[in-house]
């Protein structure tokens, strides 16, 4: 007899047994993004056996910024800044009660394409890694986006990729630390010697402190330390610029980028490799995961302790945050018949009733 197996839903994700009690019990809310799917995503407990999603449209959705409440997203040629207000989400008019806060559209930033691959909230504003043109910027509303530092080797501001500049790690509310696939000065020089290359600049002096780096992304400084991932070799590192040195903390496998710190623990994105790309293809990569997920790694012991893995829908996750002492938060995007149906103000918020 043949039988048939049906398709899993959209967005079917499992995860170890002991993840929703983690959620539920730390009190917050995990946000990932996903060009491939175009949408931003809100994992939240539902009870200590049960998670729950909230998938919303965010075309090409790519890097995430969160500071207090206000939550920046990256999606094609704009950037997004959403604020969460806890009695919106009282009278959500779909379902009230049922999140803790709501955040909901505040402004909309036109960049054109520039490809941001990191959104960071700093002293003076948003800042960008602008990828397109090989900086990192501010997002404000005077211009598609103002230069803040260009890597020395950088010669002119063009869209043309020229080095992949793609992360950065703040230090006193500045950048401080930016990584990019090498040091090239021309369009996309960086494809020519993948997997390796990739560096890491100090931001002030424009030093290169690492080298030889196989993709490097998603620098973190955390406890006076500096972190970030080799996409290439599905790695966790941790770097010492005085020794311009790093010792590997764990191999998390699969292509790693987008990392975020809650307590002890370090939440780790890996995508499925694309299957047509031509750079893809040259990795010799531990092709474990055959699909997209977050690995939950306790950072003093560099133990694995959970893992969420996407078993539809989404191959690919660009970006994630904790928001922190939120057990469920709600979300509603730009284009929603509901972002002109609130009000908000300085004290009070109202939605606005239908006839």
């Amino acid at each position: 007899m043949a039988y048939t197996t049906q398709p899993p839903a959209p967005f079917t994700c499992s995860y170890s047994p002991n993840i929703p009690e983690f959620f539920n019990q730390a009190g917050c809310t995990l946000v990932i993004s996903t060009y491939q799917a175009g949408k931003v995503i809100f994992l939240s407990a539902l009870n200590d056996e049960r998670l729950v999603q909230l998938p919303r449209n965010f075309t090409g959705a790519m890097a995430l910024g969160l500071k207090d409440n206000h939550l920046a997203v990256s999606e094609g040629g704009r950037v997004v800044v959403l604020k969460s207000d806890q009695g919106l989400a009282a009278g959500y008019p779909r379902q009230p009660g049922v999140y803790e806060t709501l955040f909901v559209p505040r402004n909309i930033y036109f960049t054109g394409q520039i490809n941001l691959h990191a959104l960071e909230w700093g002293e003076d504003g948003l800042y960008g890694m602008n990828t397109q043109f090989s900086c990192i910027c501010t997002i404000d509303d005077e211009y598609s986006f103002t230069p803040f530092w260009t890597p020395p080797n950088i010669s002119r501001l063009v869209p043309e990729d020229r080095c992949h500049l793609n992360g950065m790690a703040m230090e006193n509310g500045r950048p401080a630390f930016a990584t990019a696939f090498n040091t090239g000065d021309s369009k996309r020089s960086w494809k020519e010697g993948l997997p390796g290359g990739g560096v890491l600049f100090h931001v002030d002096s424009g030093e290169v402190l690492l080298e030889d780096l196989q993709m490097p992304h998603t620098p973190r400084l955390w406890d006076g330390k500096l972190y970030m991932l080799l996409s290439a070799t599905g790695e966790l590192i941790c770097a010492d610029p005085e020794t311009r040195s790093y010792d590997v903390v764990r191999k998390i496998g699969g292509f790693v980028r987008g990392m975020a710190k809650f307590g002890d623990f370090v939440f780790i994105a890996y995508s499925r490799l694309r299957q047509n790309s031509s750079v893809f293809a040259r990795l010799d990569i531990d092709r474990e995961h055959s699909r997209a997920g977050v690995d939950i790694i306790h950072l003093p012991t560099a133990a694995k302790v959970g893992e969420i893995r996407y078993e539809s829908s989404v191959d690919e996750i660009f970006d994630l945050l904790i928001i922190p002492d939120t057990r469920r938060a709600g979300i509603i995007n730009g284009d929603s018949e509901l972002a002109n149906k609130y009000v908000l103000t300085d004290s009070t918020s109202y939605w606005v009733e239908t006839k």
